[in-house]
């Protein structure tokens, strides 16, 4: 039976994370600002995310009306069937998940648009309270994200006792997830790669320049795609991890709930440790410090989680599994570190690079970034085969469990990864914010030492993501053909053990699921390419239009509005089609191959999206960080060609790094989520 004391402990856990996520805004929120033109601007930019967020959020409001009407109808068996009240459960559990999905999207943007004008104003005084303003105002999504998570699968899971339900839950996270991360980093990417291509390369002036239309664009861009859409991606990614290892577990014994719900809590009680640990040391480095602290918060949940099994008597192969996981995801953002940190060599080769123009540039980028993607998929090989390894002696499905309690470790303190994720895009905005409101070379050198430590640790956390989803799909794999078996026994019909690649229909899936990730990303580059294009030919207007903008003559600015219109309109118009064409082809190929078909699909769509998404992420944050190196002055400096040819690379990086590839591990959740939750009809109806 699951144990109402673990049930009771992981709400308890919930409502302290919130409960400092709440602190920790009224923390940032008492911090000195006086800057009225650093306040101005910090008001455009949050007037700007607001708005975007309100109209993408009516937008797929409609789009989960539609769906859950569906569920309704059809799930988990068609409603006329005569047991409406597990389709009732199924469509508010899925509600469930795409609002508390969005509320941790909205409270992240309400305290990130303000802990990035308390860091700017900090950066004039100390380094250590320009970090602090940084990183707390990330903690307050990662509070609140995690805390929103754990508190919906723990009250739905206690109210329904059916792991079943929390697919509809983490269906409605993910859905929203994949939309919410497209959009946002569509809308990011718009205004990042035109204000480059216009600003810095055709007329040298700086990245943050308040003369540049699409400046505020951009700014907003870092809020709604870099903090609401990272939080939406790792929110799904989490409730994911827990709802397979609930369905694999609990279909071996009631009682293993107790033990994800245990792990899960003890993440997020070890991840509230770390966040008060939080300090720039001596050093005034603060990639080492944002390290420190996932260091301190993996040795609290090990040393924790040692202790539970130890008191409680859980079974020590499923604590090993999921320490296997929590290590391994260590080990995928230390190699990511090293092809993406402007202190290591891939970074300064490609900077180096550039000295003889974008092509090699470019070169040199893609060459590491498919270099980054051995350790990463090595590291999620050898945590999948230690885990099975490991659990193997328990019988039945319990390796299948040991490896969805890897994935859990792997995300057991994505509280803290998401605090450092979105300590990026804040840090960055103060960066802008101190040039836009003169506060001095001084603290224009402290924000860009600090947005360089995000750019390395948000291309780790992204890897980490990635690494964590990697784990996810394949222990949902394990959920689908959990939830086909449970189908089969009923029906009489042939129980499912595996998926033989040399039988034509699995090949068919196999083949058709293969290069899904890769149209997925091409849809949505496309609609930066698109979206850009408008936005570069309005700032080329504005320059040509408006008397002394160029110039920088008094009381002349730009208007910034219509920069941020173009970039929402056109995100809200592309973000749809990527996702539903993935979330289609699903269902045709179910119906056409049957579950078979589908097995094949899911293979090929999780080995190709793995190795894309490691790729884009890393190459991006690659491209990111040479250009930033050039800047500090290696390489003839800001101004040289060896700089534009970084621009260049870095414009190519973009959309890989923030849109295209941390959308892909969200995809591939979703279409292992819809084949799960379509397995009994899949089973029914397909042509072959």
């Amino acid at each position: 039976m699951i144990n109402t004391f673990w049930q009771i402990s992981a709400i308890l856990v919930s409502v302290l994370a919130l409960g400092v996520a709440f602190w920790l805004y009224t923390w940032i929120k008492a911090q000195p600002s006086s800057n009225e033109t650093v306040q101005h601007v910090g008001d455009l930019i949050r007037k700007g995310a607001n708005t975007f967020l309100r109209r993408e959020y009516v937008l797929l409001a409609r789009f989960a009306g539609v769906i859950a009407i569906l569920i309704l109808i059809f799930l988990p068996s068609p409603i006329w069937s005569g047991n409406w009240t597990k389709n009732l459960t199924m469509a508010f559990a899925y509600i469930c998940g795409t609002a508390l999905s969005a509320l941790a999207g909205k409270i992240g943007i309400q305290v990130a648009t303000i802990a990035n004008v308390k860091s700017a104003e900090a950066a004039k005084k100390d380094i250590k309270l320009s970090f602090m303003a940084g990183f707390r105002g990330g903690a307050v999504m990662g509070m609140a994200v995690v805390g929103f998570c754990l508190l919906g699968v723990t009250v739905l899971l206690s109210f329904t006792k059916d792991s079943s339900a929390i697919l509809g839950f983490s269906f409605g996270a993910s859905s929203l997830a994949l939309f919410a991360k497209a959009g946002g980093g569509i809308f990011t990417k718009t205004a990042d790669i035109s204000a480059d291509l216009v600003g810095k390369v055709e007329l040298g002036i700086p990245e943050d320049d308040p003369r540049n239309p699409a400046v505020i664009a951009d700014n907003v861009g870092d809020n709604v795609g870099d903090v609401a859409g990272m939080g939406a991606d790792l929110f799904d990614s989490n409730v994911a991890s827990m709802a397979a290892a609930l369905i694999v577990g609990m279909a071996l014994a009631k009682d293993n709930a107790n033990i994800v719900l245990a792990y899960a809590g003890i993440g997020l009680l070890a991840s509230i440790i770390g966040v008060f640990c939080a300090r720039m040391g001596s050093s005034k480095d603060p990639t080492t410090a944002l390290n420190k602290n996932t260091y301190i918060t993996t040795g609290v949940y090990l040393l924790l989680t040692a202790l539970a099994t130890f008191m409680f008597g859980f079974e020590w192969r499923i604590w090993g599994a999921t320490m296997v996981g929590l290590l391994v995801g260590l080990i995928i953002g230390i190699a990511t570190d090293y092809f993406t940190n402007d202190k290591k060599k891939p970074v300064q080769l490609t900077a180096e690079a550039s000295k003889s123009g974008p092509a090699l540039t470019i070169l040199s980028g893609f060459a590491y970034g498919f270099f980054s993607v051995l350790p990463a998929l090595i590291g999620i090989a050898i945590s999948s085969l230690a885990a099975y390894k490991i659990c193997e002696p328990l019988g039945g499905n319990y390796p299948l469990f040991g490896i969805s309690m890897a994935a859990v470790g792997m995300l057991s303190i994505v509280a803290m990864i998401i605090s450092n994720d979105a300590y990026g895009p804040i840090v960055d905005n103060a960066r802008g914010l101190v040039e836009m409101g003169n506060l001095g070379e001084e603290a224009l050198n402290i924000t860009d030492e600090l947005d360089s430590a995000g750019n390395t640790v948000k291309a780790m956390t992204k890897g980490f993501a990635i690494g964590a989803a990697g784990l996810t799909v394949i222990a949902l794999l394990g959920t689908f053909m959990n939830e086909v078996n449970v189908a089969a026994a009923i029906a009489g019909k042939e129980i499912i053990s595996g998926f033989d690649i040399m039988n034509p229909v699995v090949f068919f899936g196999l083949m058709i699921g293969i290069p899904i990730p890769a149209v997925f990303s091409a849809m949505l580059i496309l609609g930066v390419d698109r979206n850009a294009q408008r936005m570069v030919k309005e700032i080329r207007r504005q320059f040509k239009e408006i008397p002394g903008l160029r110039e920088g003559k008094a009381g002349v600015v730009p208007d910034y509005s219509k920069c941020i219109d173009i970039a929402t309109t056109g995100a809200l118009r592309e973000l749809i089609p990527a996702g539903l064409m993935a979330i289609i082809t699903t269902i045709l190929v179910g119906f056409i191959g049957g579950v078979q078909a589908i097995g094949g699909f899911l293979t090929g769509n999780i080995v190709s999206g793995l190795l894309l998404a490691l790729f884009m992420s890393n190459a991006g944050g690659l491209w990111d960080n040479g250009k930033k190196f050039v800047e500090a002055g290696h390489c003839g400096g800001k101004g040289s060609d060896a700089h534009k040819a970084a621009v260049v690379g870095d414009t190519v990086g973009d959309p890989f790094k923030d849109t295209a590839g941390p959308s892909i591990n969200t995809q591939i959740t979703v279409v292992s989520l819809v084949s799960s939750l379509l397995a009994v009809a899949f089973l029914s109806y397909s042509l072959f």
